[in-house]
């Protein structure tokens, strides 16, 4: 993220060079090509000789293009690097002060500074030195216009007023030419950082759609028909997967760590493209949708709920700018019977901070549940909660849970004991494969892989779990 906002900032700077560089091209050149009618009309022959010194500033120009260019290119990169870790040390920076390793940060930052000072040094002095070489060769010019010129006067050829006008001519004719291959090399900084723009502008989606079919308002009914995925480096996580989830069904997915189950959800919200098989939408390729109308069906809790800067009104009215305080209001309300807006210190226009750090973990949760109620979505996708919150809140957000679950095709992802026992249906997944489903009772009365899941993970959340005393499950509980 640190590259692409130095694309944005730095980058869009330096190309802004590139538009103020052009004016003043255009009018350095129109003003050689001014100067050089005068020198003919004063004295041909000094005037070719002053002429064939400008094949050495287009010389320079070009081999000053080359290194310019590298130069440059270098420079942007370290300076991308260096936001990138600023980013990350400023987003870090409680956990590093907590464990005590602000050294340890610092000597991580500094040979990376480092590197970006000496690669920017380089550049400075490329781009100071092409000044003083123009001027090197347009001083040796002079001093031949002036023995040529100077014996031209002696012979009679010229005379002292015109030879006097010549040579304030070609001073004039110095100063523009010099302009001209300086304005060249520094052209280059633009156009490196112009490349590094388009790149990003010009970038092709990952995710490929077909078609731009408005997909309405979907039942919700979701189908994977031999999908295969896999992330960059080509390894598989599914294979040939297939699963159905009929509309309104709300589907608990457990598993261990990497056993594919954030990938679901991810593939269902088109943040990845699948390489093979199919991903159907009530029946339809999700490939051929308008992905905007696509994805206002989708309500998506993610496992840290991310908060823009502004109050908590704004971030619940988020999905939906046009909704009133009393839909904000009544959003809020319904997650967790809204005592927990009571608790803000400025109710609904409390200002949630950078991140949403001013509120709780829980808080932000119960924030996110009212953004979706706001959206009111056909699918809503609950990505693993990995925060513990106190009784209370975890009360408020089961409520919630339940509200935004309602009449909604749900896929629940490693989350809450209570909402996956609630669960329509339950499947395990090892390895991108289903190698168990059903309910929780016939689950657990198998004793198989969902009850070692189970026992891993959601056995400290159930009340029947005694510390020190382990749990034996039975298939009561519902």
């Amino acid at each position: 993220s640190g590259r692409v906002v130095s694309r944005v900032t730095s980058d869009s700077d330096d190309f802004s060079t590139v538009v103020t560089l052009t004016m003043n091209l255009l009018s350095q050149i129109l003003l050689v090509l001014i100067i050089t009618a005068v020198l003919f009309t004063r004295n041909v022959t000094l005037a070719f000789v002053a002429i064939s010194i400008t094949p050495v500033f287009v010389l320079m120009a070009i081999a000053f293009r080359k290194i310019a260019r590298d130069s440059t290119q270098q420079a942007q990169r370290s300076t991308a690097v260096v936001n990138s870790s600023i980013q990350e040390a400023m987003n870090g920076i409680a956990i590093a002060k907590n464990f005590r390793q602000e050294r340890r940060l610092y000597d991580e930052f500094r040979p990376v500074n480092v590197q970006a000072y000496n690669v920017t040094l380089k550049q400075g002095l490329v781009f100071s030195a092409i000044f003083p070489l123009l001027f090197f060769v347009a001083g040796l010019g002079t001093v031949v216009l002036v023995y040529m010129g100077g014996r031209s006067l002696i012979a009679g050829d010229i005379s002292a007023g015109d030879w006097f006008l010549f040579f304030q001519s070609v001073m004039l004719f110095w100063m523009p030419m010099t302009s001209i291959a300086s304005f060249w090399s520094q052209f280059q900084q633009g156009l490196g950082a112009s490349e590094r723009i388009f790149a990003l502008i010009d970038a092709e989606p990952e995710v490929v759609q077909t078609a731009n079919d408005d997909p309405g308002r979907v039942r919700g009914e979701i189908e994977f028909c031999n999908l295969t995925f896999g992330y960059e480096d080509h390894t598989k996580v599914l294979l040939d997967f297939n699963l159905t989830i009929p509309a309104g069904e709300t589907l608990a997915i457990v598993g261990h760590t990497g056993a594919g189950k954030s990938t679901l959800g991810k593939l269902i919200t088109r943040f990845y493209e699948f390489q093979g098989g199919d991903l159907l939408i009530d029946g339809r390729s999700v490939r051929t949708f308008d992905l905007p109308e696509y994805r206002r069906q989708l309500g998506i809790v993610p496992q840290s709920p991310f908060l823009f800067s502004g109050t908590v009104a704004d971030n619940i009215r988020y999905p939906k700018p046009d909704a009133t305080d009393a839909e904000v209001l009544k959003a809020a309300q319904a997650v967790g019977q809204g005592d927990w807006v009571e608790l803000l210190p400025d109710g609904l226009q409390t200002v949630v901070g950078e991140y949403g750090r001013s509120l709780s973990m829980g808080q932000r949760q119960l924030v996110a549940l009212a953004r979706i109620l706001i959206q009111d979505p056909a699918i809503v996708i609950l990505d693993e909660a990995t925060a513990s919150v106190d009784p209370l809140t975890e009360a408020q957000i089961q409520e919630g849970l339940d509200v935004v679950l309602a009449d909604r095709t749900s896929i629940v992802i490693a989350h809450r004991l209570s909402t996956i026992e609630h669960a329509d249906r339950i499947i395990v997944l090892d390895r991108g494969d289903i190698v168990e489903e059903g309910t929780h009772a016939s689950l657990m009365a198998k004793g198989g892989r969902y009850c070692d899941v189970y026992n891993t993970y959601f056995r400290h959340q159930s009340p029947n779990y005694v510390p020190g005393e382990g749990f034996v499950p039975t298939a009561e509980v519902v």
